[in-house]
């Protein structure tokens, strides 16, 4: 009798058929729609996110759920399939030592702020964002405007609401907790609310940084694309960067994740501090020009 490995069990043991073919298909979509580069090693975690779509559109085998997706363009099931592939790890002043750089940067700007966090995910890096500006100005209301995005409507949605378990709070001083959070009370003990004042500061949209025109305006004094570029290849980073440019103020910042590097990917941007990026001389000129190239729409 043939011995079955442990894989191949595994593989037999799937409640829907997942072939290589089918994998493939969904790298292809999600590049196309999203930009997103899913490496040869995310095959069981795609198998596990979209295993749940199946059951929940009712369709029996992958083939025919891609099939649906491709016949029809503008289905609601497109957002479903992006939100189940995107990525959401995140926390409270993740990446701390950037949030002493913005205190210090704007207390110099000339007011309001403007900032734009374009891969907000369930909202911690927004309100660490505003947080920050908070302390800078000595108030909950400080003279500033944050642009909060995601692909995701899903973690948008828990983002808008400001509410988290307990624990997610944990690793903050119990000065900040106490300033900016509100504890639940009864059937809302272990939970913790943004308070309203930081959430009056932001303005969450849904965005997909690889569309073709994007609904901002005006000029940002700092915009945070963290830990997002690592999904996306070195053509769509470099194409992003460009199209960060026009948005940025002559002397803005852009801040990046810690494993990300843009020097290697775009000559737009010149580094400033630890994974902190200004714009180079000639595009800080060409921004300003650039920006009526763009689409409009209001914050």
């Amino acid at each position: 009798m043939r011995n079955i490995g442990a894989k191949e069990r595994s593989e037999n043991s799937k409640e829907f058929e997942f072939h290589a073919r089918d994998f493939d298909r969904v790298r292809e979509l999600i590049y196309k729609r999203a930009g997103i580069s899913l490496a040869d090693s995310k095959q069981e975690m795609v198998y596990s996110r979209l295993a749940r779509r199946l059951r929940a559109t009712g369709i029996n085998s992958f083939s025919d759920y891609l099939n649906s997706l491709e016949r029809e363009h503008d289905s609601l099931e497109w957002e479903a399939f992006t939100n189940a592939l995107t990525t959401n790890l995140t926390s409270f002043f993740r990446e701390e030592h950037h949030f002493p750089i913005l205190a210090d940067f704007v207390k110099h700007r000339k007011q309001p702020i403007q900032i734009w966090c374009s891969a907000s995910s369930t909202g911690e890096e927004p309100y660490s964002i505003a947080m920050t500006l908070c302390e800078a100005f000595g108030t909950l209301r400080p003279p500033a405007h944050i642009v909060a995005t995601d692909i995701d409507t899903n973690v948008l949605n828990t983002a808008s609401k400001g509410v988290y378990n307990i624990d997610r709070v944990e690793k903050l001083s119990p000065d900040r907790v106490k300033k900016f959070f509100l504890k639940g009370k009864g059937n809302q003990d272990g939970l913790v609310r943004v308070r309203q004042e930081l959430i009056d500061m932001i303005t969450f949209k849904q965005l997909n940084l690889l569309a073709d025109s994007w609904p901002l305006s005006g000029e940002f004094d700092a915009i945070f694309c963290r830990n997002v570029m690592i999904y996306f290849d070195k053509p769509t980073q470099g194409k992003i960067l460009r199209k960060f440019v026009p948005l940025m103020k002559h002397d803005a910042l852009l801040f990046a994740g810690h494993s990300e590097n843009f020097l290697y990917v775009s000559d737009d941007f010149k580094l400033k501090g630890k994974t902190v990026y200004e714009l180079s001389s000639g595009n800080a000129a060409n921004g300003r020009v650039a920006t009526n190239h763009l689409h409009k729409g209001s914050l």
